[in-house]
């Protein structure tokens, strides 16, 4: 289980139950990644260095890009189209702030460069417009949540 940002290509008509339902559709379609989401990948890598230190990098051809980072557990993937940020439920309290924190600037990053608006599923509205501490304490009671269920 993760903590899931989506970035989308949303115009201002389109309700956000329309927009996923079409991210639905088009991810059972297996496309190359456009020339412009790989020319913006090429800029978010090494700003990502910049905010998260050491990160891996896995590549497939011209279907996947990934950027993960061990410490914390984020990952940036790619697929074709579709772009995303998931952490897992590993952090609570101070630990799922400072842990959410690098998420959102990171999601900056890769807003500045595609263009794609940051969209949280979890709260149901651009990530821009969700509360932080609604945020950090839906990530520490899911954890917290975890834990007790399955230990760690």
């Amino acid at each position: 289980m993760s903590y899931d940002i989506y970035f989308v290509n949303w115009s201002d008509g389109q309700s956000w139950d329309e927009l996923l339902e079409a991210m639905e559709e088009a991810a059972e379609q297996s496309t190359p990644i456009p020339v412009p989401l790989l020319q913006a990948w090429d800029r978010i890598v090494p700003q990502a260095r910049g905010l998260l230190g050491e990160v891996h990098l896995a590549a497939n051809e011209q279907q996947t890009r990934e950027l993960s980072h061990p410490g914390t557990g984020i990952q940036l993937s790619v697929l074709g189209d579709e772009v995303s940020i998931t952490v897992p439920y590993w952090h609570a309290g101070d630990a799922a702030a400072a842990v959410l924190g690098k998420v959102f600037a990171l999601s900056a990053v890769v807003e500045k460069e595609t263009g794609l608006t940051a969209y949280d599923p979890q709260v149901e509205m651009p990530l821009l417009q969700a509360p932080a501490q609604a945020t950090i304490g839906l990530m520490s009671t899911t954890t917290e949540d975890l834990r007790n269920r399955y230990g760690g």
